[in-house]
C-alpha cells in the first residue's frame, strides 16, 4: 500500500514538475515574440549609443512602449552617420 502511495505521489510530482516547464517555455517563448517587434534598430532616429537611443523617443525607445511607434522612419542607409560625415567634405 506504501509503495503505491509513494508511486503516486512521485509521478503526481513529475507531471506537474513537467506542466511547470512546459508553461515557462511557453511564455519565454511569447515574450521572446513581443520584444522582436520593437522595431527601434531598424528605425532611421535610432542612435545606437547607450547615453541616447533615440533622438525623438529617447524614454521609450528599445522598450515595449516603441511597438507601433508613430514616428518610425525606416533606415535609408546602413551607415547614417558615415554619410553624414562624408557628405560635409
Amino acid at each position: 500500500m506504501n509503495v503505491a502511495i509513494c508511486c503516486f505521489c512521485t509521478w503526481t510530482l513529475l507531471v506537474l514538475f513537467l506542466w511547470s516547464v512546459w508553461q515557462a517555455l511557453r511564455e519565454g517563448i511569447y515574450q521572446l515574440r513581443r520584444l522582436h517587434q520593437i522595431p527601434c534598430s531598424d528605425c532611421e532616429f535610432f542612435t545606437n549609443d547607450y547615453r541616447l537611443k533615440c533622438t525623438v523617443r529617447p524614454f521609450s525607445a528599445c522598450t515595449e512602449e516603441a511597438i507601433g511607434c508613430s514616428d518610425f522612419e525606416p533606415k535609408t542607409s546602413s551607415c547614417n552617420a558615415c554619410q553624414q560625415r562624408c557628405s560635409k567634405f
